[in-house]
């Protein structure tokens, strides 16, 4: 492993409790841990994994942004290691270095898109964005490159459509300046022609803007877009094993 890698994993071994899965996505019973022997994200690659539903994709994207600790093993963003990081260390560094695309979004259908896009920045430190001006004139260049009209930008985020929303998340995403995004299966919800309009404009602002990628799916088909291409049971030892 290189020490100008954003993330390293070093030997991980997650085991799910059932008091776990009521919280996060949690694999079949048959597939009850991971094991990571190494994993290594370096500056702007872009990384996609494949896999089945339930074989612990969401779990090690929870790991590699510090919501999950593992049992064992090691977990180092930007060379710090997250287990000698205070809950609250790990949660400003996550602010700072990532940005997140959940499978549903996760946008507030109560609050406008801008108000959405902005979110995040409620939680970034000062220097990411010294003006609130500054951050309010990035978004909407990040929604124009997410190719949302500037029409949409007051409506509620609730009033738009799937495709729409993917777009708005992905913009949130980006704002702050992050050097990593994990995103977990965002095309799912979409059909064809979208889920490939949307990987265009994901790819293009990681290109731009200089961002790394992971990103998770059940779809291989999706591969085609990334730098490299890892199957998440060939990645998860614990998997070879069962």
């Amino acid at each position: 492993m290189s020490g100008s890698a954003l993330l390293e994993l070093d030997s991980i071994s997650y085991r799910w409790s059932g008091r776990q899965s009521l919280r996060v996505s949690s694999p079949s019973q048959d597939q009850w841990a991971l094991a990571i022997p190494e994993f290594c994200l370096q500056p702007a690659e872009t990384i996609f994994i494949h896999g089945g539903s339930g074989s612990g994709k969401s779990t090690f994207l929870n790991i590699l942004a510090g919501i999950l600790r593992p049992q064992s093993g090691s977990v180092r963003v930007a060379g710090e290691n997250l287990a000698a990081c205070s809950p609250r260390r790990v949660d400003r560094l996550r602010a700072d270095l990532m940005g997140i695309i959940f499978q549903q979004f996760n946008l507030l259908p109560y609050l406008s898109v801008m108000d959405n896009v902005l979110l995040g920045t409620y939680f970034q430190s000062s220097a990411s964005y010294p003006a609130r001006g500054e951050a309010d004139q990035e978004a909407k260049r990040l929604l124009e490159a997410c190719q949302l009209p500037a029409q949409y930008w007051q409506c509620l985020a609730g009033e738009l459509s799937v495709g729409q929303q993917q777009r708005v998340a992905a913009a949130r995403a980006f704002l702050g300046r992050p050097k990593i995004i994990l995103a977990d299966e965002p095309t799912s919800a979409l059909d064809r022609s979208l889920r490939d309009a949307f990987m265009q404009v994901l790819l293009n602002l990681s290109v731009n803007h200089d961002v790394a990628v992971i990103m998770v799916s059940h779809d291989r088909q999706l591969g085609d877009h990334f730098s490299k291409v890892i199957a998440f049971d060939d990645l998860n030892s614990a998997a070879a094993a069962a």
